[in-house]
Order: structure tokens, then C-alpha cells, then sequence
């Protein structure tokens, strides 16, 4: 029997845009320290007793998990989820792929939590809870405020020491009501972590939500390991029910017991709530990269490395930079944000990628575009390489300007060092490769009369895209 963490890395973290975005999202940046808040939330149970970890995540964004992993030095089974169906059957996928003797730690990769130590104390208790009295425990968090974008718990009757029975989960509610929950104390934020075991949960799934067990359990029998990953077969995963744990199970059960979790949490889920939980200078401002604040109070702002940001006489605002999208909001509306996203939709890139884009073998950036032409700085690790690929409607232009690249081109094979260009006509079988321990960097100028991400047909690939 052993403690599972089970990381729950999907999501899309809109209101956080324009930094989170759907193929870019919040878990996968750094937020608060130099560390990803996905690599923050396996960093905090390193002093717990447990088993391998499981992520689960979307298939879009495997490459992060495996590379944020590796740079921290954990292994984990990484299970992809081919279509998002909510908490409640990803949690059903990790279970199915733990020991039924074993107990889950289910963790949100995109929270914030200031006091490791404590925080590992209440999971220790929370898992002796668990076991003995086949318990869901779940955490709640006295609240501060009345927040309206967290879900609440009404606890019941005490069981033990800031431990108690669940009255009612509660959607996120509007401010008026918020503020009576506040004055009511009996009332916790949701933090989304739960503690079970593995049969606990299933069984209660299969009680009060068996379309999405039978769609798991057939899922996970179906399920190939490719690579370091576990494949969900979509065409089974579809037909589970989209639910949260919230509806499918918790509001169900009998078995649901609320820990008071003692220490600052956030889920990170708006622009104010990562200002709280940042430094701030005298002025009740945090100010992150390359900006400058006169006569301005409360104000947040993240600049990117492209230019300077200034302010002057302004209060309860929130600025964020990027290369290619600038917010400027006051803090009263942030959580209107995801109404820019919704507004902007599918009509734009800039919900769905950065400018930089990241990729299994390193990254590009799109650093100028315009009718029949664009022009990438394109960044390939120590010892990677790009898929085997031919385009359709582009031929492109290649120029070294930092390291070596071996080259192929209708299997031809050359070596150009820097200042070396060579030229990829249109329909030609090429790859680009970086077989040195130094970073390789080139300029590609893309000319043709489409120059979209999807006119790539693959005949090879070390990362098995198609």
C-alpha cells in the first residue's frame, strides 16, 4: 500500500491570459518563482513518503510535463487524456492505474501554497484519516475574502480537530452571496485537493457515476504505452460523461470529510490572486521585469523582455506584456478576462500559442509575417532534431546563425556551419538536425502561398506526431 500523488495538469487558465493560453497554459509557466507551478506542486511533497507519481494532462501538452519533469529530476507516469472530460474521470484513469491497496493524493498543478512544511503535516493527517475511517477528505481553506471565483464547502458537525462532515459543496457564487458566507463562518473555499483510497473512490464512483467508470475502466484496458506515456484511446474516452469530482462523486457520497488546510493557498486562478501571492514593494506593487512605477499604488505588472514598461498615477490596475498581446485592466474586472478569450475565439492565434512556440525539440519564433512570407528564429536542443517533413505550398530558406546543423534534403545530407545557408524547395523530403552538445539556432524565411502550422506531411519523427 502507498501514498500516489496524482497531478492533475490539464486546464487552459484563461483568465490569466494573455501569459496562460490554451497550448501554453498557466501550469506549465512560471508564476511566483523561477520554478513552473506545475514543478512547484511535485516540489512540495518531496518530503512525503509516496509512491511514483501519475500526471495526468492533455495530449498537446506532454512535451512540457516530460521536459518540467526531467528538469526537477521526478519520474511519473504520464497518462493522456485524448479529450477533456473533467476531473472526475481523469481521477478514475489514475486509479485504474494504481494498486487497489493504494491511496491517491489528487493535487491541482496550478495552485499556490506558501507553507510546504504545514502543508505536508495536514496531507499526512489526511491520509491516516483516509485509511482508517474509508474516508474522502477533502481540504478546505478559511476564507479571507468573499471570492466569487472559488467553490465553497458548508461543513457540518465536527468529527475531530478542524476536521468535519460536509453539508454541501457550493458553486461559485456572486458577490452578495459570497459576502454571506464569509459572515457566516461555517463556510470553506474548495481547494480541490482530495485524499482517498484507490477503492474508496472507485466504488463510489461506480455507485453514483457508472457511465464514467465503465468508459474508464474500458479506456484503461484499451490504453498502449507509447514512449514515456500512457495512451487513452479516444474513441473509448469519449463516451465517458464530462463531470467534476464535485458532481459526480462528493455531492453524493456519505463518505466526504473536510481538513482544514493551515497554511495560504491559492489556485492561481486570476491575475489579483497571483498579485497576492507575489512581493510587493512599499507601494503595494509588484512589478516583474522590465518596468518602472511613479506615483502608483496597488498595481501589478509584468513586462516582457521586448520593452519597457512605465506607470504613472495609476491605482488597482493590473498590466501584462507580451510580444504580441497587452492587457490593461483594473483589478475590480479581472475576472472578466475570459470574456476577451470567449470574444477573441478561434479568430486569432493569440488565445491558442505564444509568438515563441515550444516544442519537444526546442522552439521558434515568429518573428515577422505578411502576405506569401514569414520568418521564424528557430531554436533545436543538444542532440535533437525535427520530424522527417515535406510541405505542400512553402519552400523556405535556411541560415546557421549559431552552432552547427546537419541538414537533409532529398536525402542528401549536409553540414553548414555559421553564416551557411541552403535553401528547402517546395515538396522537398527534409529534416533539420542538431547532433552537437552546443543549442543550434537558424533563420528560416518561409515563402508560399500558405504558410500554416498544419502544411506539414511527416515521414519520420523521434516524438511520435504525426
Amino acid at each position: 500500500m502507498a501514498l500516489i500523488p496524482v497531478i492533475m495538469a490539464g486546464g487552459s487558465g484563461s483568465r490569466l491570459w494573455p501569459i496562460s493560453r490554451r497550448q501554453h497554459p498557466k501550469q506549465f509557466v512560471s508564476m511566483i518563482s523561477e520554478k513552473t507551478l506545475f514543478q512547484e506542486t511535485l516540489e512540495r511533497i518531496r518530503g512525503l513518503n509516496h509512491g511514483r507519481p501519475i500526471v495526468v494532462c492533455g495530449s498537446d501538452h506532454r512535451f512540457f510535463v516530460a521536459e518540467q519533469l526531467a528538469e526537477i529530476n521526478i519520474d511519473a507516469k504520464i497518462i493522456l487524456e485524448p479529450v477533456a472530460r473533467n476531473t472526475a474521470p481523469a481521477i478514475a484513469l489514475a486509479a485504474l492505474e494504481s494498486d487497489p491497496e493504494d491511496t491517491l493524493l489528487v493535487l491541482s498543478a496550478d495552485h499556490f501554497i506558501e507553507n510546504p512544511e504545514s502543508f505536508g503535516t495536514s496531507i499526512v493527517g489526511a491520509v491516516k484519516m483516509a485509511n482508517e475511517s474509508n474516508r474522502i477528505v477533502i481540504f478546505g481553506v478559511v476564507p479571507s475574502s468573499p471570492h466569487t471565483g472559488y467553490g465553497y464547502i458548508k461543513i457540518g458537525d465536527p468529527v475531530g480537530k478542524d476536521i468535519f462532515t460536509v453539508s454541501k459543496f457550493v458553486e461559485k457564487p456572486d458577490l452578495t452571496v459570497a459576502k454571506e458566507y464569509l459572515a457566516a463562518k461555517n463556510f470553506y473555499w474548495n481547494s480541490g485537493i482530495f485524499v482517498f483510497g484507490v477503492k474508496t473512490y472507485l466504488d463510489e464512483l461506480e455507485c453514483f457515476a457508472p457511465a464514467i467508470l465503465k468508459a474508464c475502466i474500458d479506456s484503461s484496458k484499451a490504453a498502449i504505452v507509447d514512449c514515456d506515456f500512457i495512451r487513452i484511446p479516444e474513441s473509448i474516452f469519449k463516451e465517458s460523461p464530462e463531470d467534476s469530482i464535485d458532481y459526480a462523486v462528493m455531492e453524493h457520497t456519505k463518505k466526504a470529510t473536510m481538513v482544514e488546510l493551515k497554511c495560504a493557498w491559492s489556485d492561481l486562478g486570476s491575475w489579483d490572486s497571483v498579485a497576492e501571492a507575489s512581493l510587493k514593494d512599499g507601494c503595494g506593487n509588484v512589478l516583474i521585469e522590465n518596468c518602472i512605477s511613479i506615483d502608483s499604488e496597488n498595481c501589478f505588472v509584468r513586462a516582457s523582455d521586448q520593452k519597457l514598461v512605465a506607470l504613472i498615477g495609476m491605482d488597482n490596475t493590473v498590466v501584462i506584456d507580451t510580444v504580441d498581446a497587452l492587457l490593461v485592466a483594473k483589478k475590480t474586472r479581472l475576472q472578466e478576462i475570459k470574456n476577451i478569450v470567449n470574444v477573441l475565439g478561434e479568430r486569432t492565434p493569440v488565445t491558442q500559442l505564444h509568438r515563441k512556440v515550444f516544442r519537444p525539440w526546442g522552439w521558434y519564433d515568429s518573428v515577422d509575417q505578411d502576405n506569401g512570407f514569414q520568418v521564424k528564429r528557430i531554436h533545436v536542443n543538444p542532440k535533437a532534431k525535427l520530424s522527417l517533413q515535406k510541405h505542400h505550398h512553402r519552400a523556405e530558406h535556411w541560415i546557421v546563425v549559431r552552432g552547427t546543423a546537419e541538414v537533409t534534403c532529398d536525402g542528401k545530407i549536409t553540414t553548414l556551419d555559421v553564416n551557411q545557408s541552403t535553401y528547402i524547395p517546395l515538396g522537398g523530403i527534409h529534416r533539420l538536425a542538431n547532433t552537437t552538445e552546443e543549442p543550434l539556432e537558424i533563420i528560416e524565411v518561409q515563402s508560399g502561398s500558405y504558410l500554416g502550422e498544419d502544411d506539414i506531411v511527416r515521414f519520420e519523427d523521434d516524438y511520435s506526431r504525426v
